[in-house]
Order: structure tokens, then C-alpha cells, then sequence
């Protein structure tokens, strides 16, 4: 999430109420996740097992609960809470704004887009041309959604990424300040949800066509002319690269790469990243010959099992 107007260290430090290393007049320019953070953005660590790779991160700003050496060229906001200050920064740059209104005044909707009734539109969502928006859709504020793009009925863009801390009071939630970006010429079946970034963007690309009732979690990108059949399971930060095949009822962890190419068969649990250009197929994933032949072995056994009993 990019700031509208760049920061200084102090004034961030200032709005969250801690001490600082560094430049009182160092630039930061956003915030970001550590998987897309880039130069100029403050990115958060609350774990020393997560220090070093936040500190030699793109991140120039590193959100920590510790004092320890500021790398060079970089700054430092000590905080005894960098997950509560993390969520401060993302409400004072990116409040929330109710709507009052079903389609929002600042949404700008393309030439020749139908929007079906019960649609609601929120503040500076961007439509394209040519789209078909169906009924009861909802589309939350900031949304991209490129030209000739068709929604189904009951599909939710831009609800919230599912991320919270354990704590001894309950599930603290990251707020979330992304966005979801739809490119040109996408599917959205009915009852679809897909999730906004946490920072960042939840990204559909060109051609994608995606079935009925499936989920794609904060901040996953999902390549061009993929197809993703009913009921699969998208966890966050998951990216799925160009001309992949998944069948229903799949269900993938987070963090994890399919490759261009690759095919996902039915109720198959995508537990790891996997290469592209082959067929997988069980839990856990493996190729499709293999499993399967895995299954005729666990078959024969049982039956020469049975036969010597």
C-alpha cells in the first residue's frame, strides 16, 4: 500500500508513538508485506525468527519490537507491538469510509458495462468496458476490474484477507489495505469470493476463467488464461502461474507456486509448490501416474493380504 503523499521516519514514528533509528527525515513511501515489499516501504516484524529476513528485505523501514543494528542506507521504528502500530498506519492512510449509496459517486464504470440490480459498487472502484456486473454482486472499495469481464451473481471482491495473532484475549486481526485487481477479459462464476490483499493486491489476470463457489485468499496472484473449477480452495499468497488447469473441490496452503501449465486434478490438496507442465493429482500432492500407481499397489496389497488370510 503506497502512502498518497510520502512520509518522513518522524512523522510515522509520531503517528505510532515509538522511537526511532535513523533519519528524522528519511523517506518512507508505503507499507507492504515481506513477500512484495519494496524500496521505501516499512515492512513489520514481531518474531525474532523473522528478524534477519526482514532486515535484509527490499523494506527501508523495518517495524520491530527490538533495538538491534539498523542495516546501512536503511531505518529502524521500535515498537513493543509492531503488529498493533502495523495496523494504525493501515487505518490513518486507508480509513474506512462507509458508503450511503449502492453504486459509489467516485466508481467509474466503463462504456457499455451492464451493472444488474442489487449491485453494490464501493468508493473508487474502476470498471472497464463492455462488462456484465450480475445481480447481488459486491464489490468493496478500491477495486480494479478490467474490460469485457463477467460477474456472476452473490460474487464478493475485496473482502477482508483472513489474518490474524493469537493472543491471550483472542484472534487480534491485521487489517487489511490492498486491493483486488481483475485483468481484461475474466470469468467470476456465482458465489465466488475473492479476498483483497493484506497491503498489496489479490490479482486475476488476462483470459482466467473461473467456476461457481471458489476462493482466493489475500494477496494471491493467479496467471493468465488459468481455469479453476467449483468449489477449489485458494489460500493467501499463493501464486499460480500462467495456463494452469484446476479441477474441482482442490484446496491449496498458503505461500506456495504452481507452475505454468501445470493440472491440478479433483479434491487434490496442493501441499507444496509443484512445477509446471505435469498432471498432480492426492493428499499429499504428487504426480498423477505416480499416485495412481501408489493406489493400484496399496490395492494389490491389500487384496494378496486378504487371499493369505
Amino acid at each position: 500500500m503506497k502512502f498518497k503523499v510520502p512520509q518522513t521516519l518522524a512523522q510515522i514514528a509520531t503517528l505510532i508513538d515509538t522511537d526511532f533509528i535513523g533519519d528524522k527525515n528519511f523517506t518512507i513511501t508505503g507499507i507492504n508485506e515481506i513477500h512484495v515489499v519494496e524500496e521505501g516501504d516499512i515492512v513489520f516484524v514481531d518474531h525474532p525468527k523473522y528478524y534477519d529476513k526482514a532486515l535484509n528485505s527490499a523494506a527501508t523501514t523495518i517495524l520491530i519490537n527490538k533495538k538491534v543494528l539498523c542495516p546501512k542506507g536503511k531505518s529502524l521504528l521500535i515498537s513493543d507491538d509492531p503488529f498493533r502500530d502495523f495496523n494504525k498506519i493501515t487505518q490513518h492512510f486507508n480509513p474506512f469510509i462507509a458508503s450511503k449509496v449502492s453504486i459509489s459517486e467516485s466508481a467509474v464504470i466503463g462504456m457499455n458495462t451492464i451493472i444488474q440490480p442489487n449491485v453494490f459498487i464501493g468508493n473508487n472502484v474502476k470498471i472497464g468496458k463492455n462488462c456484465i456486473i450480475h445481480p447481488n454482486v459486491t464489490i468493496y472499495d478500491n477495486t480494479v476490474i478490467g474490460d469485457y469481464v463477467t460477474i456472476h451473481a452473490n460474487t464478493v471482491l475485496g473482502a477482508d484477507a483472513f489474518y490474524y495473532k493469537n493472543r491471550p484475549t483472542g484472534f487480534d486481526k491485521l487489517i487489511s489495505g490492498g486491493r483486488v485487481v481483475i485483468k481484461n477479459n475474466v470469468d467470476l462464476g456465482a458465489s465466488c469470493t475473492i479476498d483483497k490483499g493484506v497491503t498489496g493486491d489479490t490479482t486475476i489476470k488476462e483470459g482466467t476463467k473461473i467456476d461457481n463457489q471458489v476462493h482466493v485468499g489475500h494477496d494471491t496472484v493467479i496467471g493468465e488464461k488459468c481455469l479453476i473449477a467449483s468449489q477449489t480452495g485458494i489460500a493467501g499468497c499463493v501464486v499460480i502461474e500462467d495456463e494452469v488447469t484446476i479441477w474441482g473441490q482442490v484446496g491449496t496452503n498458503s505461500g506456495i507456486t504452481i507452475g505454468k501449465g501445470a493440472i491440478i486434478l479433483g479434491q487434490t490438496g496442493v501441499t507444496k509448490s509443484v512445477v509446471g507442465g505435469k498432471s498432480y493429482f492426492g493428499t499429499p500432492i504428487s504426480e498423477s501416474r505416480e499416485k495412481l500407481k501408489e493406489l493400484a499397489e496399496i490395492k494389490r496389497f491389500l487384496k494378496e493380504r486378504k487371499n493369505q488370510a
